[in-house]
């Protein structure tokens, strides 16, 4: 009977203990801009702390929209602004917010394709008129390169001149596919974002005077369970081991 009893007791500790570690799995929200660096990021930090992190991507206006309707979620990274717009609202939990990188936008066109002329603005701007299609995600979607590039045309007077020939995707992956694929002969994303699909060469960042950046930041979703190991991630984004991955895929650590 002792013996049933201790076997009973072990068993319950293992589902216990079973149970603690899948609690301890933590949901992170990232912007698709982030998909080729975050599998190095999530390795390092899943060896050093022993938590799992579950990675679930979207544009960085998506995931705004998802912690301000309160969907489950321990970590949120957007664009610096959008981060601390959530911590203004309560959002985001306080002395939690960490800003850890900047990228520009650049200009994809398809592999061995001739080369947009990138050193000047009416360059830039001759080649946007002179291309049969350009991409670029849909500002709809909140992502930061479609956005920025809907604002530019505009800036520029070109915005009606494109009207028919522009194609708007989901995100900037999207946006790279369809370059290699043709679809679009200049394609709009961040210069991170060549590692994101085949057949696509960065031309470059857009020129000096036009160029804007976007710089992130991360920060523990307001009144998630596991503010500790949470916490922990976001402190991870501005380690030296994950400035030195993020360099290497395009981003400028801060």
């Amino acid at each position: 009977m002792k013996k049933e009893a201790r076997s009973l007791a072990a068993t319950i500790l293992v589902l216990v203990s079973g149970s603690a570690v899948r609690a301890e799995e933590i949901r992170v929200l990232s912007p698709v801009a982030m998909r080729a660096a975050m599998p190095e990021i999530v390795a390092k930090f899943e060896a050093a702390a022993g938590a799992k992190l579950k990675i679930e991507y979207a544009t960085a206006g998506a995931i705004v929209e998802r912690v301000q309707k309160g969907d489950p979620a321990d970590v949120a990274i957007a664009s610096t602004a959008q981060i601390d717009s959530l911590l203004g609202n309560g959002k985001i939990a306080a002395g939690t917010r960490t800003q850890f990188a900047r990228v520009g936008i650049g200009v994809f066109v398809r592999i061995n394709a001739a080369r947009p002329d990138l050193t000047s603005v009416d360059g830039f701007k001759s080649a946007l008129l002179a291309a049969q299609a350009v991409g670029y995600g849909d500002p709809a979607k909140g992502g930061v390169s479609g956005t920025a590039m809907a604002s530019l045309v505009e800036k520029l007077g070109i915005a009606n001149d494109l009207k028919g020939r522009t194609r708007l995707y989901p995100d900037s992956q999207a946006v790279l596919v369809a370059v290699a694929a043709g679809e679009a002969t200049i394609g709009i994303g961040l210069t991170s974002d060549k590692v994101l699909a085949a057949g696509v060469d960065l031309a470059g960042g857009l020129p000096q005077q036009i160029q804007s950046f976007t710089y992130y930041a991360a920060g523990a979703v307001s009144g998630t369970e596991h503010e500790g190991p949470a916490s922990k991630f976001v402190a991870h984004l501005a380690s030296p081991a994950v400035k030195t991955i993020l360099a290497a895929k395009g981003f400028e650590p801060q």
